[in-house]
C-alpha cells in the first residue's frame, strides 16, 4: 500500500474533549472520527486494526479442535415483546434505545445484546438433546443508552462487539463450555497483546449465577477492581467479597449511653446530620427502606389503581429495611443475593417516597428500631452491626437519635430475626476472602478497561421464554445457557492504553494495520524511490502487510507520522545510506537503529514479522 493512494489523516492537534491518551491517539493517528457523541466512524487504518481483531477473534472462535463455534447474524432490531417477557425492560431502563413514532416502531428496541434473540431461535428449531450442545456467535453492531460516553471508544452508544451464546442440556455440560470460552478469551486476549487479567463479577441486568470479566489496568477504564495484595483474588466492585472480623459482644446496660432524640431540621442524608452533630460518619448507622417486587421487575400494584391486572386482589407492600455503617454503602447487588438465598421474595428495589409515607415510613429519618412498629426484613452489614452508641434516625421528620444500641433498641424477637450478612461495597484496606487470597491480604484498588464479559445464564432466559427441549427419556427440559462478548472497540482502545509512549502508538504486531513501513527518504529521487518500491513489493510477496511512505514531506514529518500511527517495523531507504547498499530498520519503540545489507533486508524483516506474529500464540496466558 502507497501512502499517497491511501487515507491517513494524521493532525498534531490533541482534540479538546479527548482526556485519556487512546482517544487522543486514535483521533490524532487517523483511526476514528467522531459523528455524535458516542458514535464514530472507523476511519480507514482504524478499520483494518478492527479487521486483524476480528481475524483473531474467527480464528479462535471457529476452530473446531477447541469451540467450533457457529457464526451468523442477527438484526439489531428485535421485538420489544421478547424483552417484556424476560421482564428486562425495566432492568435495562433508559439503556435500552426504543423508535418513537408509529405503532411498528414503539414495538422493537434496538437491541443491546442478543440473549432473547438467540434464546428464540433455539425455541423455533432445538427440540432434542441430540442437537445439543450448540454454540452460535456474531459480530454485530449494539445500541445502548449511554447517558454520559465519553473516553473515545470505552464507552460509546453505538458500538461493535462479539457476542456468543451456548445452549446446554444441564448446568454440567454449560461447565464445559464456559471453561473452553474462558480458555479461548483468554488465547484472543493474548494475541491482540493485551495484559488482561480475569476478575470476578457480577452478572447485573444480564442475570445468571456466575459472571467473569476480562479486565486490562488502565487509569483511563471506569471499571474498578478489588485486588488482593498477594494477587490471589480479583473481583469488580460490584462482586468484591471480604473477610469480615467476629462481632464484638455487646456492651452491658449500664455502659450504654442513653438514648436522647435530637431535632436535626433539614438534615435528611448522612453528611448532614455528621456536620450538624459534630459526629463522624463512621458513629452513624445509615437505614435504607427497599421494597420487595415480584420477580420479573414490576410491582403488582399500580399507581392510583387499586387491582392489578387480572382482577386479583392488590398485594400488601413487602419491606427490607437495610442498614450499613454511616460512611459506607449498601451493596444491592449483594443484597439482591442475599434476599434471593434466603428465600425473603421478591426483588429489593429502593422504596417510592408514595408507598413508604403510605407505611409511616419518613424517608430520611428511619431507624433500625422501625422494625419495632412495621412488619419487615431487617438486614444488616456486621460493621453496622458493631456499632455502639451510634446516631441514627428517630424515625420522625426531621429527628434523629443519639446512643442507639442494638440489643437494647430493638425488641427481642425482631433482635433474633435480624439477618447480618455482609452487604457493603468493600473499601481500600479491607481483609481480602481468604482462600483464596493469604491470611492478612488486603485488598487494594485499581482501574481497569473491561473488554470482555462472560455470564453463566443457566435458565435465565429459556424459562420465561419457554425454551426446552425433550432429554433421552422423552421428558421436556428447560434450555441450559450460557453468553459470552467480547468488546472490539474497547480492544482496540485498551491495545493502546497498553501500547503508547509521548511519540504515539506503538501497535502488537498482531493488530497493527501495518506491519512495516517504508519511510522513503528523498522521494523524488528515483534511484531512492525504486529500490524503496522494490522492498515494498517483495514483502508483499512474503505476505507481508507494508505501507510504503512516498509523499513528497521532509523526513521528519514522515518520522513523526510513522510513530504516531504505531507501524512495528520501520525500514528507512534514504541516499547516503543506500549508496553503501544497505538501508536502516529501526524497532517501533527502540532506540536502537540498525543498518541492514539491502540485498538481505527482506528475509530478514519477513523473519521478525513471524517471530512476531508466532509469539502471540506462544506466550503464556497470563490469567
Amino acid at each position: 500500500m502507497l501512502w499517497s493512494r491511501f487515507f491517513i489523516p494524521t493532525t498534531k492537534e490533541t482534540p479538546s474533549d479527548a482526556v485519556v491518551p487512546s482517544h487522543q491517539l486514535a483521533v490524532r493517528a487517523g483511526l476514528i472520527r467522531q459523528v455524535t457523541a458516542g458514535s464514530y466512524a472507523y476511519l480507514p487504518l482504524g478499520w483494518r486494526v478492527l479487521r486483524k481483531i476480528i481475524k483473531v477473534i474467527r480464528e479462535e472462535m471457529e476452530d473446531t479442535s477447541l469451540l467450533g463455534a457457529i457464526e451468523l447474524h442477527m438484526p439489531a432490531l428485535q421485538p420489544v415483546a421478547w424483552w417484556q417477557q424476560t421482564g428486562r425492560v425495566e432492568d435495562w431502563g433508559e439503556m435500552l434505545l426504543r423508535p418513537a413514532g408509529s405503532e411498528w416502531q414503539r414495538g422493537v428496541v434496538f437491541a443491546p445484546t442478543h440473549e432473547e434473540a438467540f434464546t428464540d431461535l433455539a425455541l423455533a428449531h432445538v427440540n432434542s438433546y441430540k442437537q445439543l450442545s450448540l454454540l452460535f456467535y456474531q459480530i454485530q453492531t449494539k445500541f445502548r443508552g449511554e447517558a454520559r460516553p465519553g473516553g473515545g471508544l470505552l464507552r460509546l452508544r453505538e458500538f461493535i462487539m462479539m457476542d456468543a451464546y451456548s445452549f446446554e442440556a444441564d448446568k454440567a455440560r454449560l461447565d464445559i463450555t464456559y471453561q473452553k470460552m474462558y480458555a479461548a478469551f483468554s488465547r484472543i486476549f493474548t494475541r491482540c497483546g493485551l495484559p488482561f487479567l480475569v476478575v470476578e463479577a457480577e452478572p447485573g441486568p444480564m442475570g445468571g449465577e456466575a459472571s467473569h470479566e476480562f479486565v486490562v489496568f488502565s487509569p483511563a477504564g471506569d471499571e474498578i477492581v478489588a485486588r488482593s495484595e498477594d494477587a490471589q483474588y480479583a473481583a469488580n466492585l460490584e462482586r468484591a467479597a471480604r473477610q469480615v472480623p467476629p462481632l464484638p459482644p455487646d456492651p452491658p446496660a449500664d455502659q450504654m449511653r442513653p438514648l436522647e432524640e435530637v431535632h436535626t431540621p433539614g438534615c435528611p442524608g448522612i453528611e448532614d446530620v455528621a456536620r450538624f452533630l459534630n459526629v463522624p460518619a463512621d458513629q452513624m448507622i445509615k437505614t435504607l427502606v427497599y421494597e420487595l417486587v415480584p420477580e420479573g421487575g414490576k410491582d403488582a400494584r399500580a399507581p392510583g389503581d387499586a387491582s392489578p391486572p387480572g382482577g386479583r386482589a392488590s398485594r400488601p407492600p413487602q419491606f427490607l429495611v437495610a442498614c450499613v455503617r454511616g460512611d459506607q454503602d449498601v451493596n444491592e447487588h449483594k443484597l439482591r443475593r442475599l434476599v434471593r438465598e434466603r428465600g425473603l421474595g421478591g426483588e429489593p428495589r429502593l422504596c417510592p417516597l408514595e408507598t413508604a409515607a403510605a407505611a409511616g415510613l419518613v424517608i430520611g429519618y428511619v431507624g433500625p428500631h422501625i422494625v419495632n412498629r412495621i412488619a419487615c426484613h431487617l438486614v444488616v452489614d456486621p460493621d453496622a452491626r458493631a456499632a455502639r452508641d451510634a446516631v441514627t434516625g428517630a424515625n420522625r421528620a426531621e429527628y434523629h437519635v443519639r446512643g442507639f444500641n442494638w440489643s437494647r433498641e430493638l425488641q427481642p424477637e425482631r433482635l433474633a430475626a435480624m439477618v447480618v450478612a455482609d452487604i457493603r461495597n468493600v473499601v481500600e484496606g479491607d481483609l481480602a476472602p481468604s482462600p483464596p487470597a493469604m491470611p492478612g491480604a488486603r485488598l487494594r484498588f485499581t482501574c481497569g478497561i473491561e473488554v470482555g464479559h462472560m455470564f453463566k445464564l443457566g435458565t435465565r432466559y429459556s424459562h420465561p421464554m419457554g425454551a426446552t427441549f425433550l432429554d433421552a427419556a422423552g421428558r421436556s427440559q428447560e434450555l441450559v445457557m450460557g453468553s459470552y462478548g467480547i468488546g472490539l472497540d474497547r480492544v482496540m482502545a485498551a491495545a493502546i492504553e497498553a501500547h503508547h509512549d509521548t511519540d504515539g502508538i506503538a501497535w502488537p504486531m498482531s493488530i497493527a494495520p501495518f506491519e512495516v513501513i517504508i519511510v522513503a527518504i528523498d522521494a523524488r529521487d528515483d534511484e531512492v524511490i525504486t529500490a524503496a518500491k522494490r522492498l515494498h513489493d517483495d514483502l508483499e510477496l512474503r505476505d507481508v502487510d507494508v505501507l510504503l511512505d512516498n509523499r513528497d514531506e521532509r523526513a521528519g514529518v514522515k518520522f513523526k507520522d510513522a510513530d504516531l500511527i504505531g507501524i512495528p517495523l520501520r525500514i528507512t531507504v534514504g541516499k547516503k545510506v543506500l549508496a553503501g547498499g544497505a538501508v536502516e530498520l529501526k524497532a517501533r519503540g527502540s532506540g536502537q537503529v540498525e543498518r541492514i545489507e539491502l540485498d538481505r533486508v527482506v528475509e530478514e524483516v519477513a523473519r521478525r514479522v513471524a517471530v512476531a506474529r508466532s509469539a502471540a500464540f506462544d506466550e503464556e496466558l497470563n490469567i
